[in-house]
């Protein structure tokens, strides 16, 4: 007898053409986990007769729908196509700025545009940018720059792996900067809502459960200051087929990017690098409620949208009373977090930015080593974002240089 094993159990997905129309074939993606665990699960009820011989009778299945959770470490590429469907859009690509010219101060980071504009050019605060032309300083070429300020002629940025910048005094022509991978973002307008078939193949028993009519409710972000990021999405659904071969055929080979960890990358929030975040944890909750049964069927009819929220916590050595009193004066703040894959100059990233945050708390632990505090964090829209400004008009934007 054969018994299956999850190092043999294949994980894919597909994106339907819409609800009801189970994907299939080719053209599917096998996906990274660290756990998939959907489940058929069935409303169940009984008779409530009763009866002569003093027994239950019957016991009846009801509607059903599917339930689960996809767990896996955050790597940059994998998990673009569910990231997208929490937030809405679509990942989009953001043009290069080219044949610019500029100078470049070292001290203070900020990159002055005698020609071209990064603002018409779409360019955002929490970007994550690199010059790839030019005869700049070999020091300033091919490097991930944060951008923490923006303005039609200027952008100031830091280097995400410490690394410093060179002076470039005079004006440096023909210089090009370019905006690795692409972005996402929950939009004003234009939501979008996607649908995808998710295969569990046990190779080993030959045994293939389908479920169709998924979607994403949350992304769940969790980054430990040692250790490895990881990201949750928690999923719903609305059937399951069975069968004995596998139905997404030749799925695209997982993912190669490298996994991210707390302890590479940049952490800023109201625009000021942090270094003493002991934790950060945060949810992308797309409130997704599947709808209720109906009577003839045993199949729910749909799964809604609710409205895009995100929260987190984040925990730090209590040093001063900037936090604490970002909290008690109800103070705006910006929380930017980018990963990266390693510490080189052009690491593969996933960045997270909230461009309009209020926290919630600052409860302080006691005991005789360093105290912390806890920061629960409330993402809003930023309504003066938009275009041809330093920020969109958005919750969070997320890039990923693999997207």
């Amino acid at each position: 007898m054969t018994i299956a094993q999850g190092v043999k159990k294949v994980v894919s997905y597909k994106k339907q053409t819409g609800l009801g129309v189970a994907a299939s074939g080719s053209g599917g993606q096998e996906l990274r986990r660290v756990t998939s665990t959907i489940n058929l699960t069935k409303e169940t009820f009984q008779s409530n007769e009763i009866r002569p011989d003093q027994q239950i009778a019957d016991f009846r299945h009801g509607s059903k729908q599917s339930t689960g959770t996809l767990s896996g470490e955050l790597s940059a590429g994998t998990y673009k196509d569910f990231l997208q469907s929490v937030l809405r859009k679509d990942f989009v690509a953001i043009s290069s700025l080219t044949a610019a010219a500029v100078t470049i101060v070292a001290s203070t980071g900020v990159i002055t545009f005698q020609t071209g504009n990064p603002l018409t050019g779409g360019i955002k605060i929490g970007n994550v940018v690199r010059i790839t032309a030019g005869s700049v300083n070999a020091a300033n070429l091919n490097k991930n720059l944060l951008v923490t300020a923006v303005t039609a002629t200027t952008l100031t940025v830091k280097t995400l792996n410490g690394s410093a910048l060179a002076d470039n005094a005079t004006s440096v022509t023909g210089v090009t900067v370019a905006i690795p991978g692409k972005y996402t973002y929950v939009p004003e307008t234009s939501q979008t809502q996607d649908y995808y078939t998710v295969e569990h193949w046990f190779s080993d028993v030959a045994q293939s459960e389908v479920y169709t009519d998924i979607m994403q409710t949350n992304a769940q972000v969790k980054i430990p200051a040692n250790g490895m990021a990881t990201i949750d999405f928690p999923l719903v659904g609305l059937n399951v087929t069975t069968g004995t071969s596998q139905v997404l055929t030749s799925p695209t080979a997982i993912t190669t990017g490298g996994v991210t960890a707390g302890v590479n990358g940049l952490l800023l929030v109201a625009g000021t690098p942090v270094a003493i975040v002991t934790s950060i944890d945060f949810d992308i909750n797309g409130n997704i409620a599947v709808a209720d049964a109906v009577v003839g069927s045993l199949t729910r009819p749909d799964v809604f949208q609710g409205v895009v929220g995100a929260t987190g916590t984040f925990s730090a050595y209590f040093t001063d009373a900037t936090f604490r009193d970002y909290f008690i004066n109800e103070t705006e703040v910006s929380i930017i977090m980018v990963l990266t894959t390693d510490s080189t100059a052009t690491a593969d990233f996933v960045s997270f930015t909230m461009s309009r945050v209020k926290i919630g708390g600052a409860d302080v632990t006691d005991g005789a080593s360093g105290l912390t505090r806890t920061f629960p964090f409330t993402a809003l829209k930023n309504t003066a974002g938009g275009s041809a400004v330093a920020n969109l008009a958005t919750t969070i934007m997320v890039q990923d240089s693999l997207a």
